[in-house]
C-alpha cells in the first residue's frame, strides 16, 4: 500500500471525490497513484516535462497496476490537456513564479478548471497575487511541516475575491482567517527570509533606495504587526 507524507496527503485531501485530476509535474506520479486506489478519483491525467521523472512515474504506475487508469504525459505544464479534459489540477513542489508561468501560457485549460491546488516551494506570495487578480478566489490553506521543513497549500476556484490586506498574499489570508497551528511558526520564517533579503541590500546604496528594499521594510512592520497580534 502506498503511502504519502505529510505533503502530499495534505495535497491529496483538497482533491474533490469523483474529481478529474491533472497532477502537474507529477514526479513519481505517487499522488494520483494514491488517490485513484483510494477509490477517491477513477481516472487522472500524470504530466511530467522531465524524461526521468517520467520514465519513474511510468515504472510506478505500471507497478501498481494503473496504467489505464492514469494517463501518464510527456510535456510542459497544462499544453498535455485539451479544455475541460480535467476539472482539477495539482502543481506540488515548484515556484510560485513557475505556477503563475504554467497558468498564464495556456489560458483555455484554465479557465476550464474548477479547482487548482498548489504547494508552492517558494513565492507563495506571488502565486496567491496572481490567483486573485485573474479571476480565482483562495477558498482553503494549510500548513504542513515535513522533515523540518513548513509547506504552504493554497486551494483556489473560480470567482472574484474582495481585496485583502497586501501582506495576506505573503502569509495567506485563509491560513491568517483560521490561526492555523503553525501560523506562528510561519510568520517568523517570513521575518526571517525578508529580514535576510534586507541584509543583502543593505550592502548597496543604490539598493536601499529602491522601492523593493522600502516594500520589505513595510512587510518587515506588518508581520511583526500579525505576530503581536497571536
Amino acid at each position: 500500500m502506498l503511502k504519502l507524507g505529510e505533503r502530499l496527503m495534505q495535497v491529496a485531501s483538497f482533491v474533490p471525490s469523483g474529481a478529474k485530476l491533472a497532477d502537474i509535474g507529477t514526479d513519481h506520479a505517487y499522488l494520483p497513484i494514491y488517490l485513484v486506489h483510494q477509490n477517491k478519483i477513477a481516472y487522472a491525467v500524470a504530466g511530467e516535462v522531465n524524461q526521468g521523472p517520467y520514465q519513474a512515474a511510468q515504472d510506478a504506475i505500471e507497478s501498481y497496476g494503473l496504467a489505464e487508469k492514469i494517463s501518464l504525459r510527456l510535456g510542459n505544464g497544462l499544453e498535455i490537456l485539451k479544455p475541460a479534459e480535467v476539472d482539477t489540477v495539482s502543481i506540488a513542489g515548484m515556484g510560485g513564479g513557475t505556477v503563475a508561468d504554467i497558468l498564464a501560457k495556456s489560458p483555455d485549460i484554465t479557465c476550464s478548471l474548477q479547482r487548482i491546488i498548489i504547494q508552492p516551494m517558494n513565492g507563495a506570495a506571488l502565486i496567491r497575487e496572481w490567483l486573485m487578480t485573474h479571476g480565482w478566489v483562495i477558498c482553503d490553506e494549510a500548513l504542513v511541516k515535513e522533515d523540518g521543513r513548513l509547506y504552504e497549500i493554497i486551494v483556489a476556484e473560480r470567482g472574484w475575491a474582495a481585496e485583502i490586506d497586501s501582506i495576506l498574499y505573503d502569509v495567506g489570508p485563509v491560513i491568517w482567517l483560521k490561526r492555523l497551528p503553525l501560523l506562528k511558526e510561519h510568520i517568523e520564517h517570513l521575518l526571517f527570509q525578508h529580514k535576510r533579503v534586507l541584509m543583502e541590500m543593505d550592502a548597496s546604496p543604490n539598493a536601499k533606495l529602491s522601492s523593493k528594499y522600502y516594500s520589505y521594510v513595510q512587510k518587515i512592520k506588518d508581520l511583526e504587526l500579525k505576530l503581536a497580534c497571536l
